[in-house]
């Protein structure tokens, strides 16, 4: 019997696990799943958390409506009852001390057309024809997809567009400077658009059915929270070993086969094994000096965020709004705030107010944030609603959660060290493979596709 273990138990070792039992019980394969998680639960950063009528999520709190690989798995998993989908509304950017709308015709802030582009609030006239150079001004071969995703979006743009109404919507999805990262690490259709038609605005409006196909909904989760997809994956996988609240310490080549110690000094024997964690962990795993230099070089950031739950109907944030993003302001600290209750209707018991905040480790304070302690975080984001939204209640619920150093940050050599580590892997640990969002997709869709592809590598060679 062959043995696979998979180290890491969010969700793109918990996928890698699914896709695994599956294609084991298909082709009637003659091996046995083990899941080593250090933490004390699976899921990783999907933690869905329940208190005082408030669903939170200490991670992620929604999945893209976009991508094709979740419709099949959601009904796999009989979970098609459970999905619930964003309520409308419209996004703003708080900016010059007030909240501006941001273009509903546009995607990742980019306009769809000229009329989206002529009512932006956001910028200037000036600003505004400059964007205009993007419909004729050719790339011709200036940028391909190793470039930094920054320059060329401003080089056909403009500077203006880019800062204050592109780069703050971004920031929501990539951590990072948009200077530092690839257009293959974030948006590769961006730079296909622009060699095909000619214009990237023109480009997303020719497809626009790909980024609104289901209209407003844009994004779902579960009616219990997005803990739910883990819940249901690990039911199904009664034939496997979970090992939880224990790490792994160590792997090493023993003939064909894998040694796996583990920080309780078991040790595991494994045919394949899956590193489906950061980047970190599988470099201290691995304790590899011709993989290091690669290891060294990916590049992590840091988040904090801060739910509110207050006893206040939401009926008191701006009308039709579910969030904000911040630009550049002095009198609030965060980098973007979500009106939980007002997107997430099951968030809320009785639509009472609750927000989350974020603080990213791009902006100018959070050296300074991610040394306070979680009440006194507690304290900045209550004083960022009351700057920003003039809210002044005392939370019955919050949760403070701290991501330092473990958001992947895809800059602007991402690509070509993947590929690097790839081949080194390959070589030196055949049957061993990293996988997650250290390397290939930040989006929980990414990491299940991945953990997915993974799973069938494996399940071919056996």
């Amino acid at each position: 019997m062959k043995t696979i273990v998979i180290i890491g138990g969010g969700i793109t070792g918990m996928s890698a696990a699914y896709y695994l039992n599956r294609e084991i019980q298909e082709r009637n394969l003659d091996a046995r799943i083990v899941v080593v998680e250090s933490y004390g639960n699976l899921g990783g950063k999907i933690n869905t958390i329940s208190d005082n009528g408030f669903v939170m999520e200490a991670g992620a709190d929604s999945i893209v409506t976009r991508k094709p690989n979740m419709d099949q798995l959601i009904d796999e998993l009989g979970l098609r009852d459970e999905v619930v989908y964003n309520a409308t509304g419209k996004s703003y950017i708080y900016a010059d001390g007030k909240l501006k709308l941001i273009p509903e015709e546009a995607v990742f802030g980019i306009p769809l057309s000229l009329e989206s582009l002529a009512n932006s609030e956001l910028i200037s006239a000036e600003g505004k024809v400059e964007a205009l150079k993007d419909y004729y001004t050719p790339n011709d071969g200036q940028f391909t997809e190793n470039d930094s995703v920054g320059q060329f979006l401003e080089a056909f743009l403009g500077k203006e567009i880019v800062e204050k109404q592109i780069a703050p919507v971004l920031s929501g999805v990539y951590s990072g400077k948009l200077q530092e990262l690839t257009i293959a690490s974030t948006l590769p259709y961006l730079l296909d658009y622009k060699n095909k038609y000619g214009s990237i605005m023109k480009g997303l409006a020719e497809n626009r059915q790909t980024f609104k196909g289901k209209g407003d909904r844009k994004f779902f989760s579960f009616q219990h929270g997005v803990s739910t997809l883990v819940d249901k994956m690990e039911s199904e996988l009664s034939e496997a070993e979970f090992i939880i609240g224990v790490g792994a310490e160590s792997i090493t080549k023993t003939g064909g086969q894998y040694t796996i110690t583990l920080s309780d000094q078991r040790e595991l024997t494994a045919d394949y094994a899956v590193l489906a964690t950061s980047h970190a962990v599988a470099q201290s795993v691995l304790k590899d000096p011709n993989l290091n230099e690669d290891f060294t070089e990916l590049k992590n950031s840091s988040m904090i965020s801060v739910y509110l739950g207050f006893d206040i109907p939401d009926e008191q944030l701006p009308a039709d709004g579910t969030g904000f993003i911040v630009s550049q302001s002095e009198d609030v600290v965060c980098n973007a705030c979500t009106w939980t209750s007002r997107k997430w209707s099951h968030t809320s018991a009785g639509s009472r107010l609750l927000v989350r905040l974020f603080y990213k480790s791009s902006g100018s304070s959070f050296d300074k944030l991610q040394q306070m302690s979680k009440e006194d975080l507690l304290q900045v984001a209550l004083q960022d609603i009351k700057g920003s939204l003039g809210i002044d209640a005392a939370p019955v619920t919050h949760l403070v959660t701290k991501w330092l150093d473990e958001m992947p940050n895809y800059h602007i050599k991402h690509h070509e060290l993947v590929k690097s580590l790839e081949k080194k892997m390959s070589a030196a640990y055949p049957g061993v493979y990293l996988a997650g969002c250290s390397y290939y997709g930040v989006g929980i869709p990414d990491c299940i596709a991945n953990g997915q592809k993974t799973a069938k590598r494996i399940a071919e060679q056996i």
